[in-house]
């Protein structure tokens, strides 16, 4: 297996004065800053140095890997991933799993995330995943509403699985909740950018019963950072707006994440010789991750 030696460690820089220490995978300590100083100023690398500025449209909020979607919060017509595909005619990309039937669609990114999980998985002697669905549409979300009711389906348009981003997956040996590769993915999904979307212990906050087999691709470090946390996307999105400003260590790799309110015509930084991502949050604004 590629074995993934992730360290999850919360830092930024230096002058900052607030604190707490949340525990850490195998009994570790991270500790998580406040992001200012003493004069209230963020104290990232958007702050100072090489920056840019781009004007973030108000369409941008309803764009990128870290929407909210559920019962408040419905799909835009451009937040749907662009590059859906059907898996039955891509064979390159389902490898390490099978697909329910020949009508499973996804994003062609996202599917190519999962194979190299689900590969991996292999090596760790878990090998019989399956996809049993993956993107809908709005006419199938509907028709599955009417199907199944309001205990066991989203309306039209208040589903993930009408983003390209999410999907179901299931095992050829059982139910997810006592398959191996139940257990996997629980574990171990995080470290592909992927989050266990409604776990049992946070139906309060989802609104949505425990399904061990949803899974949604957010990006690192965002996995990491609610796994970490244990956050759904709904307390990560308000743990953001809150803070504003994090920065996460990940297997080696340092990333900043900066929270920013859009209204019309917002202007942002961004770095100007580093890497970064723009998404919006489905909400009020965008969220900026750089990979410093």
């Amino acid at each position: 297996m590629k074995k993934l030696s992730f360290l999850l460690i919360f830092v930024i820089c230096l002058g900052v004065t607030a604190f707490k220490i949340v525990p850490f995978f195998q009994g570790e300590k991270v500790v998580i800053r406040n992001a200012y100083n003493e004069n209230g100023v963020v104290e990232g690398t958007l702050s100072s140095g090489n920056i840019k500025k781009v004007e973030i449209p108000v369409e941008q909020i309803y764009q990128g890997n870290l929407l909210l979607v559920n019962s408040q919060h419905p799909v835009h017509n451009e937040s749907i991933k662009s590059d859906v595909i059907n898996l039955s005619a891509r064979e390159e990309l389902v490898k390490g799993y099978r697909v329910f039937n020949s009508e499973t669609f996804l994003s062609e990114d996202i599917a190519s995330k999962f194979s190299d999980m689900v590969l991996d998985a292999e090596e760790d002697g878990v090998s019989n995943f399956l996809i049993t669905s993956g993107f809908r549409g709005l006419d199938e979300q509907a028709e599955l509403y009417q199907e199944m009711g309001s205990n066991r389906a989203m309306p039209a348009g208040y589903s993930e699985h009408n983003l390209g981003l999410s999907l179901d997956v299931g095992s050829t040996q059982g139910k997810m909740e006592v398959a191996p590769e139940g257990e996997w993915i629980a574990e171990n999904a995080w470290k592909y950018g992927f989050t266990l979307r409604y776990p049992e212990d946070k139906t309060d906050v989802t609104g949505i019963m425990n399904e061990p087999w949803h899974i949604r691709y957010v990006g690192l470090p965002h996995s990491a950072i609610m796994k970490e946390m244990n956050f759904v996307l709904e307390e990560y999105i308000d743990y953001l707006k809150e803070q504003k400003y994090i920065s996460a260590t990940v297997n080696g790799q340092n990333y900043e994440v900066y929270y920013y309110p859009v209204t019309e015509n917002t202007t942002i930084n961004v770095p100007a010789n580093l890497r970064y991502e723009v998404s919006g949050n489905n909400t009020d604004g965008v969220i900026v991750t750089v990979l410093s």
